[in-house]
């Protein structure tokens, strides 16, 4: 039953990555409900706009300190870190009495979160067995659509509230538990990296630990997988590097792979379509507490797809046939999306209207049913250990940048060029369709070490048997280079 062991240890995980998706949902209706604005004097709408840019640049900052010292302090020291600020920044949100308090809260919560979206699925590829890594890296994705489908309800909820600031700030306390909740979940009962213990050296914590996550395995199977991992990190030791030049330089493919993948996720227009949905159905004509009903709706929809692909394809199916279908959904889905808008947002069509808001729940079950399900997971497992959190976080954070550049448009965008503004994102998503047919490899069901192969790396395979007993801690696997070669499109 080792698998449920390491299902619980990923639930706990996806505390990080929820609160990343409850952060970012909540946003939307802070800043739509009338008394957060007179309790705020009335911001200008350069100091509302900073809620949502000053939140996704402290994301970005954290997923960079991710890559300078998230390989120093270790998976779970890291993100003991982070739980502490993210609870000190959604408890100065909470009890903000000006503008400046609740961006300063912002930009706190924002940098713990994109430090903790770029760890998690990091975390969880390196203690997930390759026959299950599908649903328990993508674990962390639901939490993100589970966090937004909360916060939308909430939100709506709130939206009934008869005191004013309780409309906004019960939704933002609800937040503060979680964080303490996954740092004593951290520190008491989850198992570190064994990955990353062998890359530091502490082969026989490693050991331990491994024995913990993979204790459905007989002793001589555990050793040996323990030993080809170890093996193949030793190999990676060697030939390590630090620079980004060299790093791009040596495994250019695999990074550009990882960076691209998260990339396409802001240039599908995910974010515009979930910052700005409420705009979008005001735009129909539809009335408030309706649109905070519809958002509701939204989340419900991401969590239930993204829940169900994550279980029955993303180790059935495999990675790259659920990114190229996601995308190729996307495309057909914004273009009809545009059309529906375009032709219905103008007019009194009621049934015209509900095919257009129907273009928005065909986006959400393409993106989450088969993206978010899959892609942090993936530009995970695709890097090689020694450059996982350098180049992850540095994916995480270019997701961010371009999230920030996209959403800041959105406004000025719909009002000068409407529905048009999707076809910047089908433009977007057919060329990373382009590039994901030939340059993404599937990784289903195979072992972290055993994906090298699939960019032209070589693999090892140790030669060391052990019995258990009076082993030489100073002793080293014998190794042996082994190239294997894998079909990229298999």
């Amino acid at each position: 039953m080792a698998v449920w062991f390491t299902i619980g240890v990923a639930l706990f995980a996806a505390i990080g990555t929820f609160l990343f998706g409850f952060d970012t949902g909540i946003a939307t209706t802070t800043i739509a409900h009338q008394s957060w604005i007179n309790y705020m004097n009335h911001p200008s709408n350069g100091l509302t706009g900073a809620v949502v840019s000053v939140y996704i640049a402290g994301e970005a900052v954290g997923a960079l300190t991710q890559t300078a010292v998230g390989d120093k302090l270790g998976r779970l020291r890291f993100m003991e870190l982070l739980c502490v600020v993210v609870t000190i920044g959604t408890v100065i949100q909470t009890a903000s009495v000006n503008i400046g308090m609740f961006l300063a809260g912002r930009a706190l919560a924002g940098y713990a979160v994109g430090g903790l979206v770029a760890t998690v699925p990091i975390y969880l590829s390196e203690i997930s067995d390759p026959r299950y890594r599908g649903l328990i890296g993508g674990i962390s994705g639901c939490g993100i659509s589970f966090g937004t489908m909360a916060s939308n309800w909430i939100g709506y909820a709130c939206s009934y509230a008869p005191y004013g600031p309780v409309q906004w700030r019960l939704p933002l306390g609800i937040q503060i538990p979680w964080g303490v909740i996954m740092f004593f979940g951290l520190i008491t009962f989850m198992p570190d990296s064994p990955r990353h213990l062998i890359r530091k050296g502490n082969i026989e914590q490693a050991r331990v630990q491994y024995k913990r996550i993979r204790r459905d395995l007989a002793a001589d199977e555990l050793q040996q997988e323990f030993a080809a991992m170890e093996a193949q990190i030793e190999y990676e030791k060697e030939r390590e590097i630090t620079s980004y030049k060299d790093i791009f330089r040596l495994f250019r493919r695999r990074a550009l792979v990882s960076i691209a993948v998260q990339t396409m996720t802001s240039l599908t227009g995910v974010n515009v379509i979930q910052y700005y949905q409420t705009t979008l159905y005001k735009s129909l004509g539809i009335d408030s507490h309706t649109i905070l009903a519809l958002a509701a709706v939204y989340g419900t929809v991401a969590f239930i797809f993204n829940c169900l692909t994550t279980k029955y394809l993303t180790d059935q199916w495999g990675r790259r046939k659920m990114l190229l279908s996601g995308l190729g959904g996307i495309i057909i889905v914004e273009i009809y999306a545009a059309v529906m808008q375009r032709e219905f947002q103008n007019t009194d069509n009621r049934v015209g209207k509900g095919f257009a808001i129907l273009g928005i729940y065909l986006f959400v079950v393409a993106y989450y049913g088969m993206l978010n399900s899959t892609t942090w997971l993936y530009g995970a497992e695709v890097l090689p250990i020694a450059l996982r959190s350098k180049v992850m976080g540095l994916a995480a954070a270019s997701h961010f940048i371009v999230n920030v550049a996209i959403t800041e448009a959105g406004p000025s965008a719909f009002a000068n060029i409407g529905e048009n503004y999707y076809y910047v994102f089908v433009a977007c998503t057919v060329f990373f369709f382009t590039v994901a047919y030939f340059y993404f490899p599937e990784t289903k069901q195979r072992t972290l070490e055993e994906i090298a192969a699939s960019f032209g790396d070589k693999v090892i395979t140790s030669d060391k048997q052990d019995d258990g007993e009076d082993e030489d801690p100073d002793a080293k696997c014998d190794s042996q280079r082994v190239e294997v070669v894998y079909d990229e499109r298999a």
